[in-house]
């Protein structure tokens, strides 16, 4: 695998920059950088004298000087304006993420951590209303695919590496976790509306990409089998990676040919890996096959990290040009107390993220949809497809009539047929009959007088008629029995829909199922309350992170009195870490009462899927059989046609046989007379002497 083609990597557009009264010269080389790393380097320079401007002018939103400050929004090209010099820094920071990402799809794959530590550190320390590219859910989409190609980065190399088999397999299954995360920020409703068209193409990739390097790890877990002498365990692990991989193949349609270049060299690679290994297996090592889900899931390793920004770190922000304005040590304080914020933040959020993975790996397995955990409310409904059927049925009332009529006609024009065949039939047999009683009589085969005409070709015609017949015969018995097949329900659907409504199939509950199912609903809504709370909260926490701007104080604080006052000033969050703890908290006994209520629940659950799927099975076979029904009126329609031209091609040939037959009677009995006057009349016999008396 060390030389499977790379995948094509996702990078981002840069904003555009507006107004901003700004010195006009270091504008321009701010916002208009070079596509390299020098351009990087001149950001983080342009970003660092921001944050040491706004330490000393107030040029913070409502404050006394403020100036307009104008970029453009991505993904709708609008122009967006905040008189907020925080808006001038977010946006800059956009760009080295984006420029960041940009060099990192292209060879120079080196620079996807140091994108996410730019959009972290924007997503934790920016109001998330600027625009709708600098939102919450598009910045935690963004940190997501960056780790994930930062992940798939070192992935190669550790392949080139001919790093270890479990550990190759252990980086893949991280690089599918991360790309898992993105694919349920893409699926999100929100996120789609905002990112637009783009939205699609990025979605195809990164659930093809969850694929292929799910493959991936299952190879090299097949390898680690290999090398541990674990056969079958070798054996289920190439399957699994070419089962994920032709699911990749197929997710990888209209993707460049760069993609399908690298699915073609791991199909080749997991193909003879599959293919050696179950050959081996089978007829040298016969051990047993285990199903897959009996095996030790691949456990992700996070080896990449979100880079921190330090926007003030005079390594890459070069001289001060504003330190005569305003005492440093006031920004210092505000850099270390943001960093005290910064670190509370990422204790909660590791709490949480792991609080959130457990939860999210156990509904999964549930496999429970609050909203449809039931579905009793669709029968008491007619189902739209059904009720359009019915619909049309409704302006057409003689549809059943028309048919059954249509297909009467059919089988009487069939019969008459079928009767005119079965003549022609019987007198060519009759026919063939008197041929050999006068062969009989005779004693031989009378000389041939010559043929009927017509005789040859009538018995000719007749054969093809009824071959003719014997195949429309087939169709037309296939035909007949549709019809009756869909008979019944076109009536139905045709009829009242509370007939329509009692056909389809409804779960009958007893109230103990229904007490159970009750209260499975009851938890599983007490589960999103959960949900709900904890999201709520953590926005809390950073929107009052973000609002927390202590400065003034630290001007008037004396440098020795700064760790007090930075103890003091975070315990405004104390509160808040209380509720999210008790949150955290509950969550184990939510899960357990849930699982509790899910084991009562797994046979109301059969009941109601075996009802469903009968349920759904009538609607499609309604459905089928409105759907038939033109079907049937053409293909009856077409039969009338074909046997009623059959019907005047089979009188005509009667006639014609009765003609025929006639005069073949005829010449028969002319034969019969002038071999009777060919014989000589019989010889007088002596008379016999009387007897004499005794």
């Amino acid at each position: 695998m060390e030389a499977v083609p790379r995948m094509p990597m996702i990078w981002l557009d840069l904003k555009e920059a507006g107004e901003f009264a700004f010195n006009a010269a270091v504008k321009k080389s701010a916002v208009s950088v070079p596509r390299d790393f020098e351009g990087c380097s001149t950001l983080r320079k342009y970003l660092g004298q921001l944050h040491f401007l706004q330490s000393r002018i107030p040029m913070g939103q409502g404050q006394d000087a403020a100036v307009p400050v104008t970029w453009t929004e991505i993904f709708s090209g609008k122009a967006v304006t905040h008189e907020d010099i925080k808006y001038e820094q977010a946006c800059v920071l956009y760009n080295l993420g984006a420029l960041h990402s940009m060099l990192g799809a292209m060879d120079k794959r080196v620079s996807e951590e140091c994108a996410a530590g730019a959009f972290t550190y924007l997503r934790d320390h920016f109001p998330h209303s600027y625009s709708v590219d600098m939102s919450h859910q598009i910045l935690s989409l963004n940190i997501n695919l960056m780790l994930g190609q930062a992940q798939e980065c070192l992935l190669e190399k550790s392949m080139l590496d001919n790093r270890k088999s479990f550990l190759v397999a252990r980086i893949s299954a991280q690089v599918v976790d991360y790309y898992k995360e993105a694919c349920r920020a893409l699926e999100n409703s929100d996120t789609a509306s905002l990112l637009g068209k783009i939205q699609k193409d990025w979605k195809k990739l990164v659930q093809m990409k969850i694929y292929y390097f799910a493959a991936v790890a299952h190879l090299h877990m097949g390898k680690q089998a290999e090398e541990q002498q674990k056969f079958g365990e070798r054996v289920i692990y190439f399957q699994s990676a070419l089962d994920k991989l032709n699911e990749a193949i197929k997710l990888a349609k209209g993707q460049p040919e760069t993609v399908q270049e690298a699915l073609r060299f791991t199909m080749d690679v997991i193909g003879g890996k599959y293919n050696s290994a179950k050959k081996d297996n089978d007829f040298i090592y016969h051990e047993a096959v285990p199903a897959l889900d009996t095996l030790q899931s691949v456990k992700g390793a996070p080896l990449v990290k979100a880079l921190p920004v330090n926007p003030t770190d005079p390594v890459v922000t070069g001289p001060d040009i504003f330190a005569k304005l305003v005492p440093m040590a006031a920004h210092e304080a505000s850099s270390l107390y943001s960093e005290e914020k910064a670190k509370l933040l990422r204790d909660v959020m590791a709490k949480i993220e792991a609080k959130n993975e457990v939860l999210d790996q156990f509904m999964d397995s549930m496999q429970l949809d609050p909203e449809t955990v039931d579905n009793l409310d669709m029968y008491n409904h007619i189902p739209p497809v059904l009720m359009e059927k019915c619909a049309a049925l409704s302006v057409r009332p003689d549809t059943v009539r028309n048919l059954v009529q249509s297909m009467q006609v059919l089988s009487g024009v069939f019969t008459d047929v079928e009767a005119s065949l079965k003549e022609i039939r019987d007198l060519l047999q009759e026919d063939e009959a008197q041929e050999r009683k006068l062969q009989e009589l005779l004693g031989r085969v009378p000389p041939a007088p010559g043929s009927p005409p017509g005789l040859a070709e009538v018995s000719k015609e007749c054969s093809k008629y009824l071959e003719l017949h014997e195949k429309a015969s087939f169709t037309n018995t296939e035909l007949h029995r549709a019809m009756n097949l869909h008979l019944g329900n076109l009536r139905l659907l045709g009829g009242p829909l509370e007939q329509v409504r009692a056909a389809l199939p409804s779960p009958a509950l007893s109230e103990d199922d229904k007490q159970v199912l009750q209260n499975l609903k009851r938890i599983l809504a007490k589960v999103q309350e959960m949900r709900d709370q904890r999201l709520s909260l953590e926005q809390q926490l950073r929107e009052m992170i973000q609002k927390d701007d202590i400065t003034t104080s630290l001007v008037t604080t004396d440098r020795s009195e700064m760790k007090k006052l930075f103890e003091e000033q975070l315990k405004k969050y104390d509160q808040l870490k209380v509720y999210l703890e008790q949150n955290l908290a509950a969550q184990e006994n939510v899960l357990k009462a849930l699982t509790d209520a899910n084991v009562k629940y797994a046979a109301v659950r059969k009941a109601l899927a075996e009802v469903e799927h009968k349920w759904n099975t009538t609607v499609q076979t309604l459905v089928a059989s409105y759907e038939a029904y033109e079907d049937l009126m053409k293909k009856s329609q077409e039969g009338k046609d074909f046997y009623t031209d059959l019907e005047g091609k089979a009188a005509k040939l009667l006639e014609r046989a009765r003609a025929a037959c006639q005069a073949s009677e005829a010449q028969r009995q002319q034969l019969l007379e002038r071999e009777l006057k060919k014989q000589p009349p019989p010889r007088p016999t002596a008379p016999k002497p009387p007897l004499q008396k005794k």
